[in-house]
């Protein structure tokens, strides 16, 4: 029966944020700003990478890649809110909420994996600087960059399969999108299995890239208080500052979503924390590494001079 209802079920039928349309036509309001400064800042960090020389470095390829994925995480949820706030039915077809989990669920997956490899680069560039060049090369930057993306796949691919194989009771989701918990609370089976799955997978996904990221710091921070001059320590906490705010961030967010205990949250909680990490976070991203990177902003007065110069 749980698999007819599956079969016959041809979309759902999103809450979102709120009821009242004044509150939803201000929401769209802020978020189609937060939605194109999110990817035109993140474009532009694209942008600027690629055409300036000075920045095809190890740590601004990986910046390049994380801005694309942030670019295709908030397509994959804010376009089809932002109709919602306009809209009175806010439905989306089944085929169309499997592929948005899936995406969605890829790309976050793919960032927490980024954010280790970046980690990493950040060890070797201020433990081994002498070897920088030598054990970064582009080889291993581009075969970290593969398997970072590859990963959030096979993750996104495995937790989608296992999800949409349960019969669904009803077809109403408390969520302005198909997020994976959201989902799972549709069922009308039991799914203590699913709920070990989303614990392995976000120790997997969250907590390994995390413990990177703390290896990685804490020898960081070790070799920085061996520097003698107070500047050589003000510059190599300048490298790493931009990249621990986003990692603070990212991984906040999301422990605090998928790896507490289900009794201390609540479907409202976990959909403010979504939207969190959905919209304010990839927007954040390029500001930060823009305002606080003093080689980008270089890179964008070059290109705002060239510019003007062809005026």
């Amino acid at each position: 029966m749980g698999r007819e209802n599956q079969t016959w079920m041809s979309e759902f039928i999103l809450l979102g944020l709120s009821r009242c349309w004044n509150t939803q036509v201000s929401l769209f309001v802020l978020f189609l700003v937060m939605y194109l400064v999110t990817v035109l800042g993140n474009f532009l960090i694209i942008l600027l990478i690629r055409l300036d020389s000075r920045l095809h470095t190890p740590m601004y390829f990986f910046l390049s890649v994380l801005s694309f994925v942030d670019i295709c995480y908030t397509n994959s949820t804010v376009p089809q809110m932002l109709v919602h706030f306009l809209s009175a039915r806010k439905s989306i077809p089944f085929h169309s909420c499997v592929l948005q989990l899936f995406i969605s669920l890829a790309m976050g997956s793919s960032e927490f994996f980024l954010l280790g490899a970046m980690a990493y680069d950040r060890y070797v560039a201020v433990c081994h600087p002498l070897h920088y060049t030598a054990i970064m090369h582009g080889g291993l930057c581009l075969a970290l960059a593969t398997g970072c993306l590859g990963a959030g796949f096979m993750n996104s691919l495995m937790q989608t399969v296992i999800i949409f194989q349960l019969p669904l009771c009803h077809n109403v989701i408390n969520h302005f999108a198909c997020e994976m918990l959201a989902v799972l609370r549709l069922t009308c089976v039991d799914i203590s299995f699913n709920k070990v799955m989303v614990a392995i997978s976000g120790f997997l996904v969250i907590m390994l890239p995390c413990f990177l990221v703390l290896f990685s710091y804490a020898r960081i921070v070790a070799a920085i208080l061996h520097i003698r001059s107070a500047q050589g320590r003000c510059k190599a906490f300048e490298t790493c500052a931009s990249h621990l705010t986003v990692v603070s961030m990212y991984f906040g967010t999301a422990i605090f979503t998928y790896l507490r205990p289900s009794a201390g949250s609540s479907a409202e909680q976990e959909k403010m924390v979504a939207l969190f990490y959905a919209v304010v976070t990839p927007m954040l991203n390029p500001l930060i590494y823009s305002l606080r990177n003093k080689e980008v902003m270089s890179a964008l007065r070059r290109l705002l001079g060239k510019l003007s110069e062809k005026k």
